[in-house]
């Protein structure tokens, strides 16, 4: 699309509809949706994106991450993703794939993607909501935000951490195994993030598995069912203005051939928080300790809301209370929409939530 003309050194700003911040699955999809109610292209909406290419947060995934370990990518509405890439070949990177599949998606259906811009903050200004970013600064009656959660990695605070003499990293800066060989790692985390980290890991050197809670392993695949019960879970909680669990808190983790596999080797042999971080490695409240180089901390993202933050959407809890037919609607703000949150954090839920989220938002704006 043609570069906004704005000039972000003046107060002049570029004017549209509805902008989109975001351009990963749930972006794309709210696009896609917007575009079939027939909003004009560039001018009644568009789309911020803070990445130089397209891919939203799948180009800056791990190398070791294929198709064939990666949770299933479902179709973008209107496109299948066997259309621009070859699913039968697992080996392809993650980071690869889903890319190419974004980048023949916004050329198919000619989406309004502006980048790279980052949005600083969203503010009220005369009834319209001021959108500034790196570049220019636009103004919107409406928004639909995907920004997703992956800007915004969590590493929780312990004692010691200051002091530790290895390496820390978060799940977000992880790159392969190899480069921890002759290492011991200690992995954090209960998701399936840490499970992946610990079976390539546990391949190449020692290492300590370690998370606040015991997780739940089924040996049986999800099912449909499975699925439809932990969305439910997730939209229950945000309608009610609470944080969104996790979604494997509801559902376990599916024992892969992989993990049985880890499993068998010893690799999956969970351990409990410790209490504290040493010069050398941690310990625990019973004074036992692990010594080590890496501290891998696979604990997780928050959604990346820091943006709309003077729009006071929170409640005290820190959660946001939500409403509409997929819960994307902000009740407090029924101009804001989140998608990529909550129920819709997942590739099929982005899909519909990103429908839901476009019809509603424009029928309120009177646009449809």
């Amino acid at each position: 699309m043609a570069e906004p003309q704005a000039n972000a050194s003046t107060n002049v700003s570029f004017k549209v509809d509805i902008v989109v911040i975001g351009a990963g699955q749930a972006g794309l999809s709210s696009a896609y949706h917007l575009g079939k109610l027939g909003l004009a292209v560039g001018r009644q909406f568009l789309v911020l994106d803070s990445n130089p290419t397209p891919g939203g947060a799948w180009q800056h995934r791990w190398p070791s991450l294929t198709l064939s370990t990666v949770n299933r990518v479902h179709d973008l509405p209107g496109m299948q993703f066997s259309e621009a890439v070859d699913t039968g070949d697992g080996a392809v990177k993650a980071s690869v794939a889903v890319p190419e599949y974004f980048a023949s998606y916004e050329r198919r259906f000619n989406l309004p993607v502006y980048r790279p811009v980052t949005v600083k903050v969203v503010c009220d200004r005369s009834g319209r909501l001021r959108i500034e970013t790196s570049r220019e600064t636009f103004s919107a009656r409406g928004i639909i935000n995907a920004t997703g959660t992956w800007e915004n990695p969590v590493i929780p605070a312990y004692a010691g951490a200051d002091l530790f003499r290895g390496r820390q990293l978060h799940s977000h800066d992880y790159r392969g195994a190899e480069e921890f060989a002759g290492k011991h790692v200690i992995v954090v985390g209960g998701g399936i993030s840490a499970l992946q980290h610990l079976d390539e890991i546990s391949q190449v050197t020692g290492t300590t598995w370690v998370t606040r809670h015991a997780p739940q392993f089924r040996e049986q695949p999800f099912t449909p069912e499975d699925g439809r019960a932990a969305v439910a879970a997730v939209e229950d909680r945000v309608r009610r203005g609470l944080v969104p669990g996790s979604v494997v808190s509801v559902t376990g983790i599916s024992l892969t051939p992989a993990l049985r596999a880890a499993r068998d080797r010893g690799a999956l042999k969970r351990l409990p928080m410790f209490s504290e971080i040493t010069s050398d490695g941690v310990r625990w409240p019973d004074g036992s300790v692990q010594r080590a180089d890496v501290i891998l901390w696979a604990t997780g993202f928050r959604s990346a809301l820091d943006h709309l933050a003077p729009l006071q959407l929170r409640e005290d809890n820190g959660g946001i209370v939500m409403g509409g037919r997929l819960a994307t609607r902000v009740e407090k703000d029924p101009r804001i929409h989140l998608v990529g949150y909550g129920p819709s954090a997942s590739t099929i839920g982005a899909n519909r939530a990103g429908g839901a989220a476009a019809r509603e938002l424009a029928s309120h704006l009177g646009l449809i």
